[in-house]
């Protein structure tokens, strides 16, 4: 993939996502996900409406500023004190936009992906899909061995990454309100979730708290 891909904001690039292939290395090998679910979340800079439910809508922060850095870095923080999260930073140098991975189907290193899954489940015991391996946000991270520490800020067309065009492009892409995500910003004003119909590997819809309908 070319990184002149991801220098428009992230409402351009997100849909363009999908279907595409993202690894990410490891000393346990290599795990491949191929995305079926994104959402775009823009923030100061952009050229674009004002984002409530972006991380840097308002200012750059120490937890935001992997967001500012050049197109094709990963952005990724800590949600809700349970997991991590992987954003693809879009936009120039100095406006902030990125697009969250929230998930795909392993094609690649599923045993691996399904090691570090059942580590993080009481239940260890517990029968796994496929299909759930990297079934929203902190799954795909969770899967891919994605950290804060080791891959906050990092080079996205650089080890350990590798980012690849999706090798068919998909004839049918579905739009709506973004999950989970409070107030304004989860309801139809932000149709910025894009994903890959049929998929089951996309993750159920969830309105956010004050959402409007």
């Amino acid at each position: 993939m070319d990184r002149d891909l991801l220098t428009p904001d992230a409402l351009h690039v997100a849909p363009r996502l999908l279907g595409a292939l993202f690894s990410v290395d490891s000393p346990e090998g290599t795990v491949t996900l191929r995305i079926t679910e994104v959402e775009a979340y823009m923030g100061l800079g952009s050229a674009g409406p004002y984002d409530p439910g972006s991380h840097s809508k308002d200012r750059r922060t120490e937890r935001n500023s992997s967001m500012f850095l050049d197109p094709g870095h990963a952005y990724v923080y800590f949600s809700y004190g349970m997991h991590f999260a992987i954003n693809f930073v879009c936009s120039p140098q100095g406006a902030a936009s990125g697009v969250l991975v929230r998930a795909g189907e392993i094609v690649e290193g599923a045993e691996i992906a399904r090691a570090r899954r059942l580590a993080r489940i009481v239940e260890s015991s517990s029968i796994l899909a496929d299909t759930q391996l990297a079934r929203g946000p902190g799954n795909v991270a969770q899967a891919l061995g994605i950290n804060r520490i080791d891959h906050d800020g990092k080079d996205l067309f650089a080890a350990p990454f590798q980012l690849e065009e999706p090798r068919k492009v998909p004839t049918r892409i579905s739009v709506g309100p973004r999950v989970g995500v409070a107030g304004i910003a989860g309801g139809p004003e932000f149709p910025w979730r894009f994903w890959l119909p049929g998929e089951p590997t996309v993750s159920a819809f969830r309105r956010g708290k004050n959402a409007p309908q």
